[in-house]
């Protein structure tokens, strides 16, 4: 299998698709690349396609360190520089996204053409001032039960987390090997990822973000409201929003085929930029 090595001396797990210019895949929390088994070959036959598999999860390294955004962003970094990618279009589902703004923020546009985000709120807490954030890890006490849970009760806790994110029913076999992924994520990876990303506010960052961009919104999700990701559409200059109204949190399993097409359309809209 194909790794990179990071800057922190992490091997991580790639996979590579096809040719042309290139799109990575950035799949979401406790989840692996193989989430995005029925969308690769579609968007594989037109372009360069490169899924990654974050630290902690899939078939990447599992270190006691760097479940912070700012260094998932890094390893995004050390991908395309390793692979010396140019004109990449990155797409981020879930906790892909902040990656992503982080990314942005740190490094840059460079190397990038333009960002698809996958339904996901600008800021997970609630505050007095917002309150589109997670359905139920949105305070400290929310943050503290879900690492219990992930503790004491991981594999309850996946199989619930699965349900929860889709609007659609799996068969046994696709099911089976999902929750095998995420059972590949060591809770105490999990537990320290999620205490880093759920506390972030991006609100701030995401008006000053210009790079082209395009929100999928997805509006039967029971884990973020749809108002959450379409506050982002809104407020970042260039990024627009595609809505998604039969799905949950994975939008590109509920409505794979409206997902292959709008990512396909996305990409060509902007072949002559």
């Amino acid at each position: 299998m194909p790794f990179i090595t990071t800057s922190d001396h992490v091997k991580l797990h790639y996979e590579d698709y096809g040719q042309g210019r290139p799109l990575i895949m950035i799949h979401g929390w406790t989840f692996s690349s193989r989430f995005f088994h029925r969308n690769i070959d579609a968007f594989s036959q037109k372009y360069r396609v490169i899924t990654l598999d974050l630290r902690g999860h899939g078939e990447s390294d599992k270190p006691e360190h760097g479940y912070r955004i700012a260094r998932l962003a890094a390893d995004l970094r050390d991908l395309i520089e390793t692979l010396k990618l140019e004109d990449v279009t990155v797409l981020g589902w879930s906790i892909g996204s902040p990656i992503i703004w982080s990314y942005l923020e740190l490094f840059g546009q460079d190397r990038l053409r333009s960002a698809i985000f996958v339904q996901q709120t600008p800021k997970q807490f609630f505050s007095p001032d917002w309150k589109l954030g997670h359905a139920t890890c949105y305070d400290e006490a929310g943050l503290t039960f879900l690492q219990q849970q992930l503790a004491f009760n991981r594999s309850a806790f996946d199989r619930q987390n699965l349900s929860d994110c889709l609007s659609t029913s799996l068969a046994d076999d696709e099911k089976t090997m999902l929750l095998g992924e995420m059972a590949k994520c060591p809770s105490s990876a999990a537990s320290l990822m999620m205490a880093d990303h759920t506390t972030q506010d991006w609100r701030d960052v995401l008006p000053h973000l210009t790079l082209p961009s395009l929100m999928m919104v997805a509006g039967r999700d029971k884990v973020l409201p749809a108002a959450g990701p379409r506050w982002v559409a809104e407020h970042m200059p260039d990024c627009r929003a595609v809505e998604f109204e039969d799905s949950s949190h994975m939008v590109f399993l509920d409505e794979t085929e409206k997902f292959n097409q709008t990512v396909l359309t996305f990409m060509e809209e902007g072949a002559a930029a």
